[in-house]
């Protein structure tokens, strides 16, 4: 009797664990240090640890899926179900997807190498002169097509940031966008002190917040969960890291180079 009741209850356990067990939740995303990097063969970094904190809050496990950003984007924008962050919240995007929360905030410049003394940007179309590097669809990108009128020849459009700045350390490129805070893998990757490369103008339009998004007519029942697990972990420390980059680092970057 004492053996069956044994039985019993190390299965009533395991129909426990069963039930609470994370559902999986496809999240697409690309490499965008210190936001989500990859640390041998799993996903990491500051934006990458507030999504799994949030996931986790509501038994949701990510299902991590790492491409070049314009393909990560249309996937989370033609496919119900797909989280994707780090992404600008422009009005080219707003009425396709539901907002989940910020989850990074991004202050972008124009970057060259400092021993390009060439380089001079004295004023916006300045920019027309020189051969920009962007990845391919982001917001920099749209921004430096649309409103800066960058011409076609002078820019150069890449799946990722690390094969932008390959270029620019190449002399392919002139100069790229970036934002100073985030530059230090970069600088490490491709073997680069900080004193190598300058910021020579900020860019007010391309300060963002980013933010965690799943597409417009996605499950209802799963977009609540998401916006109340972001209210959830607002709280935590790895939420407060991440939310506080900006600081002063943009100022400090450019005056050393004034």
């Amino acid at each position: 009797m004492l053996k069956s009741l044994s039985v019993i209850a190390i299965l009533y356990c395991s129909l426990c664990c069963w039930q609470v067990q994370a559902e999986p939740l496809r999240v697409v995303l690309e490499v965008s240090p210190p936001h989500q990097v990859m640390q041998g063969d799993k996903v990491g970094g500051l934006a990458t640890a507030v999504v799994s904190q949030m996931l986790a809050a509501v038994a949701l496990q990510p299902q991590y899926e790492v491409y070049p950003w314009a393909r990560a984007y249309r996937i989370a924008a033609t496919t119900p179900n797909v989280l994707i962050f780090n992404m600008a919240r422009t009005a080219e995007r707003e009425p396709l997807f539901e907002w989940i929360g910020p989850v990074a905030h991004y202050r972008f410049s124009l970057l060259k190498l400092a021993a390009r003394h060439d380089i001079q940007i004295q004023q916006q179309s300045d920019m027309h002169k020189y051969v920009i590097g962007a990845q391919r669809d982001d917001f920099s990108a749209q921004w430096l097509q649309d409103v800066a009128k960058q011409p076609a020849a002078q820019l150069v459009l890449q799946p990722n940031i690390m094969e932008t700045w390959r270029m620019l350390v190449h002399g392919r490129l002139d100069l790229l966008v970036d934002d100073p805070l985030i530059i230090k893998e970069m600088l490490q990757a491709h073997h680069l002190y900080s004193d190598e490369v300058e910021f020579v103008w900020f860019i007010p339009e391309l300060a963002q917040t980013t933010w965690i998004a799943i597409k417009k007519g996605s499950d209802p029942g799963l977009i609540r969960r998401l916006k109340n697990a972001h209210q959830q972990v607002r709280l935590t420390a790895a939420y407060q890291q991440v939310m506080q980059q900006e600081g002063t680092g943009l100022a400090t970057a450019l005056a050393q180079h004034q």
